[in-house]
């Protein structure tokens, strides 16, 4: 197969890296891409929402299957367009995308269908923002309704960071239209982890679980990110699993379907596993970024088949091919991330990571200077990856591979699976 992947972050880096070691792909392309994918695929110069111009470039190249990283040119409509054309392409059309597109919808279709989240309220305006959160008290959450790039997401637990986040809201109106709705919604507690399965509308297949950590800063403080590393496998709770499943994606890619919306590419859910057990925190329509990092290099079995059957609807029920090894991902941002960031500073250290034993880098927002020098081009720059016999090997192989790089203002988490491990370890 020929085979287009659409984005240019970290994860699409390690979606063409898991292509290219699947033995139903003979070529990999990839738009608009970055330097760390052109040198696994061919680039082409199309930005990921030019819908147009990339079913244009796959009618013209002939490719067999598109497969879409971000969630914006889904909610854009990039399935239905290729469907349109004749081409195959691996995700939700744009009425199924509204499930991330939309967090209003994504509540309220919890709601029809029974499925267990958090208690919310939906409002328009600061009045009616503080009315909620004075009904249902603090500590609470508050949610931009559209796509916000994973930073429309407040957390807050004093009256000073409600007052702070009211300005963010209603009056800089930061998150623009996405922020027209807001979701004033109950603050879970519990252990959260990301769950994802490929779906062909009918039938569905588990990816490998994982846990991510989605604040700026150590100990899970400061503002949320699109996420700063993630572990592969997760720990989980007996039995939580199989919870997941029946109580959240089986209800879910049925209502779905009942709802006239059949969800074929991957449904990801953000859960909490609360002591009532498992909650919806968020749903995606794509896979998660820097999950799938982790995810990938723990894949046994054919990415490109698995993707291309459940395009067709024929998707094979059986389960995928996991190495029994643990992935650790560690996230290296500009400075000012997750809020203004500073560009055009020079990377050093890929190279060396590389040659540390089992550590694999995958480039996000890089560009190559005139000089030739990769330079950070956005927030998240590097996602450095570490894999082991066990979490606890993980964590120290990709530790070690970030202690190469360097960037003037590189900012990292120091904790990634530090409590999974603590909770490892105690009786």
């Amino acid at each position: 197969m020929k085979v287009l992947v659409v984005g240019s972050g970290a994860r699409e880096h390690a979606i063409v890296h898991a292509l290219r070691r699947s033995p139903s792909v003979a070529e990999v392309f990839a738009a608009p891409g970055n330097p760390g994918i052109a040198a696994a695929a061919d680039v082409l110069p199309i930005a990921a929402d030019e819908i147009a111009s990339l079913a244009e470039a796959a009618e013209d190249l002939h490719i067999d299957l598109t497969v879409v990283g971000p969630e914006l040119p889904l909610a854009m409509g990039i399935g239905d367009e290729f469907a349109k054309r004749g081409l195959r392409l691996f995700g939700p059309n744009r009425a199924a995308a509204e499930i991330e597109a939309s967090k209003v919808f994504a509540k309220e279709f919890c709601l029809r269908h029974g499925i267990p989240t958090a208690a919310s309220r939906v409002v328009e305006t600061e009045d009616e923002a503080r009315k909620a959160v004075s009904n249902m008290g603090l500590p609470i959450v508050l949610k931009a309704d559209g796509l916000a790039a994973g930073k429309g997401v407040i957390i807050v637990t004093t009256n000073d960071e409600l007052d702070e986040a009211m300005h963010v809201y209603f009056s800089e109106k930061r998150f623009g239209s996405a922020g027209r709705r807001v979701l004033v919604e109950e603050l879970l507690t519990g252990e959260e982890l990301s769950y994802m399965v490929v779906s062909d509308g009918t039938r569905f297949v588990p990816l490998a679980t994982s846990h991510d950590y989605k604040r700026a800063h150590d100990g899970n403080r400061g503002p949320n990110t699109g996420g700063m590393g993630s572990h592969s496998p997760a720990v989980l709770p007996a039995g939580s699993g199989r919870a997941v499943l029946e109580d959240i994606v089986r209800p879910a890619l049925a209502g779905m379907a009942a709802e006239g919306r059949p969800y074929r590419g991957v449904l990801y859910v953000g859960v909490m596993m609360t002591a009532a057990g498992p909650k919806v925190l968020e749903f995606n329509c794509r896979l998660g970024d820097p999950e799938t990092q982790s995810i990938l290099l723990r894949l046994e079995d054919d990415l490109g088949l698995i993707l291309k059957t459940a395009a067709d609807g024929q998707l094979s029920t059986r389960n995928a091919s996991w190495r029994r090894e643990a992935v650790a991902c560690v996230v290296l941002a500009s400075k000012g991330y997750p809020g203004a960031v500073h560009r055009g500073v020079p990377i050093v250290g890929i190279e060396e990571a590389l040659a540390q034993k089992r550590v694999v880098v995958y480039q996000a927002a890089t560009a190559a200077g005139s000089d030739g020098r990769l330079l950070t081009a956005g927030g998240r720059v590097l996602s450095v990856c570490g894999r082991g016999a066990t979490l606890a090997d993980a964590v120290e192989t990709a530790y070690r591979g970030v202690a190469c790089i360097h960037f003037d203002g590189m900012q990292f988490r120091t904790d990634i699976g530090a409590d999974t491990l603590q909770h490892m370890e105690t009786p």
